[in-house]
C-alpha cells in the first residue's frame, strides 16, 4: 500500500523525500515501513531531492521569475535539504537574477499607468514579494522608469538605491 500511495504522488509531479513521507504518514503508514519504502525509491532513483531542487528552481526562475530568496524557502517548504537547496540554487547567478528582474520590470511597465513614483513603488514591491533584494529591486526599477520616458527618467535620476536599502548585518547570515 505504501508504494501504491508513493507512485500515486509521484505521478501527479515530482516529489521530494519529505513530501512522500508525509503522504505516507497522513495515509497511517507506520515510520517503518515508510522509512524502507522511502529507501528504496532512493537507492533506484525514484526519489532524488538534488534533481527535484535543480528543476524546481530552474522551472519557477524561468516561469514564474523567482529570486533565490523565494526559491530558498519554497526548498524548505518542501523538505528540501538546506545542503541541497543551496547547490540548487547556486546554479543562478546573480547576472541572471538581475536580467530576470529587468524583464519583469519590462513586461509590467508596458501596462502600467499613473505617476512615476507610484509605478516605482508597485514594481518594486512586485519584485520583493517575488524574493528580490531591496538593492536589486530598486535598481532594476529605476533602470527600466529611465528608459521609459522624460518624466520618469527624470524621477529615476532622483533615486540613489543605495540610500533606500538598508545596511546589512554582516553578523547575520545571507540567503
Amino acid at each position: 500500500m505504501a508504494r501504491e500511495i508513493c507512485l500515486r504522488q509521484l505521478a501527479v509531479r515530482p516529489r521530494t523525500r519529505a513530501e512522500l513521507a508525509g503522504a505516507l504518514t497522513r495515509r497511517g503508514i507506520s515510520s517503518e515501513v515508510a522509512a524502507e519504502v522511502l529507501d528504496r525509491y532512493d537507492e533506484v532513483g525514484i526519489i532524488d531531492d538534488a534533481a527535484f531542487a535543480r528543476a524546481w528552481v530552474s522551472s519557477r526562475h524561468a516561469g514564474r521569475g523567482l529570486a533565490r530568496r523565494a526559491l530558498a524557502n519554497e526548498l524548505r517548504q518542501r523538505g528540501v535539504d538546506g545542503e541541497v537547496a543551496g547547490a540548487a540554487l547556486g546554479e543562478l547567478d546573480e547576472a541572471t537574477e538581475a536580467e530576470t528582474a529587468r524583464a519583469l520590470v519590462d513586461r509590467k511597465l508596458r501596462s502600467a499607468r499613473g505617476e512615476p513614483d507610484a509605478i516605482f513603488r508597485r514594481l518594486v514591491g512586485m519584485l520583493a514579494r517575488k524574493g528580490y533584494p531591496p538593492g536589486l529591486a530598486i535598481r532594476a526599477v529605476k533602470d527600466a522608469l529611465a528608459a521609459r520616458s522624460a518624466e520618469a527618467a527624470e524621477f529615476a535620476d532622483q533615486i540613489d538605491p543605495d540610500a533606500l536599502t538598508p545596511d546589512l548585518d554582516p553578523d547575520l547570515p545571507s540567503m
